[in-house]
């Protein structure tokens, strides 16, 4: 099984909480992070994009970092290790996306890809005067498709000619073309976003749920497997996934506990609304993440879980996470885990030096790196 980092390149990283660990995304934070993880032979990374973030106390990923800059960066630091940069496909034309991939593809020499976004979160682009109107919530797979055709077009063969419904090119051009294939990461948990990865992903990244529930992907995962049958092209599944370890199950608990007590309701109010306004998709991961009524009455408890977006979360001793990981490898179809930890900086030397050698699916990748 592969072992992704989900990189931190928006504030707070992924715990809404009034009590977190600084996590500001900086070029030299991420940097460390993403070599560190090289060093304990992670396969890849991805930063995800975030234009505006949901404040509350916690200024919940007020503050962002550009991915496919910062990746940029990263990538002539590094030598191993996969990068992937999310684009937010309403931000910036196909043409241009697939110029700046063939000049990251030079620098990363063919270790960089794309995670496509399609868009969810109207105020991001509103700000911008880049929101199509709601109609883009039922048609933007429909853009999508189109944006990575041409982009598509333009590293394969140099040149496109694309009309289509939302872009419209004349002879367009791109030199130098990629050294490789680009692989794509897409993500959706909807029936019609499983089925768009199908046709043009590489990786599918999936939200499983719960605490200590290593099998909740199954049935996504399933579903994956079904469509890319369908469609005769092998996908990954990349499982996202929290982990939150310390010495003991109690110490680990401990902390678990803490952090769904500190929650910062305010911030997730806020991304529940703007989760809520898309319609067209009520089996999204993110509408999923809380209920309505949690948010919207004072008094009300936040639902555990609420507090990391709802992610799957491995909570535990060092051994404890590590054989829940082996059973996340067990699930037919999965490819690999992009882990988030509740401490950066601490969590990926704690699952480099005390989980990761521990893993009974890691050990010929440990054995490799050690030869």
């Amino acid at each position: 099984m592969q072992i992704g980092l989900f990189a931190p390149t928006c504030s707070g990283g992924w715990l809404i909480t009034t009590e977190r660990t600084p996590c500001e995304p900086s070029f030299d934070f991420i940097r460390h992070l993403i070599q560190r993880a090289e060093f304990y032979n992670f396969e890849f990374a991805l930063a995800p994009v975030k234009y505006k973030g949901f404040g509350g106390p916690s200024e919940f990923w007020d503050r962002s970092a550009e991915p496919i800059t910062m990746m940029a960066g990263v990538a002539a630091l590094t030598s191993k290790i996969r990068l992937f940069a999310s684009i937010a496909t309403l931000t910036i034309h196909p043409a241009i996306t697939a110029r700046m991939t063939a000049t990251l593809d030079s620098i990363a020499n063919g270790r960089f890809g794309l995670n496509i976004v399609s868009g969810w979160s109207a105020p991001e682009y509103t700000q911008m005067g880049l929101w199509p109107g709601e109609a883009h919530y039922k048609r933007r797979y429909e853009y999508t498709t189109e944006y990575v055709t041409v982009m598509q077009e333009l590293w394969q063969k140099g040149r496109s000619d694309f009309s289509g419904e939302f872009f419209k090119l004349d002879d367009c051009v791109l030199g130098p073309r990629p050294t490789g294939p680009i692989e794509l990461v897409c993500a959706g948990q909807s029936d019609r976003g499983i089925a768009f990865c199908a046709e043009y992903g590489d990786y599918m990244f999936i939200v499983g749920k719960g605490v200590n529930q290593p099998a909740s992907h199954r049935e996504t995962t399933e579903r994956l497997l079904g469509a890319s049958k369908r469609t005769g092209r092998k996908i990954g599944a990349l499982l996202v996934m929290m982990v939150i370890a310390d010495e003991t199950d109690e110490a680990a608990f401990a902390k678990w506990r803490h952090y769904n007590e500190t929650v910062d309701r305010v911030a997730i109010g806020n991304l529940f609304g703007s989760a809520s306004a898309d319609t067209a998709s009520s089996d999204s991961s993110v509408r999923l993440l809380v209920n309505e009524e949690a948010v919207s009455k004072p008094a009300a408890p936040v639902p555990e879980g609420a507090v990391n977006l709802n992610f799957a979360t491995l909570v535990g001793s060092y051994a404890s996470v590590a054989r829940m990981l082996d059973e996340v490898n067990d699930v037919p179809g999965t490819t690999g885990a992009m882990l988030i930890f509740d401490d950066f900086m601490e969590g990926i030397e704690n699952f480099g030096t005390k989980i990761q050698p521990l893993m009974k699916c890691r050990a010929p990748i440990l054995q490799k790196g050690a030869a």
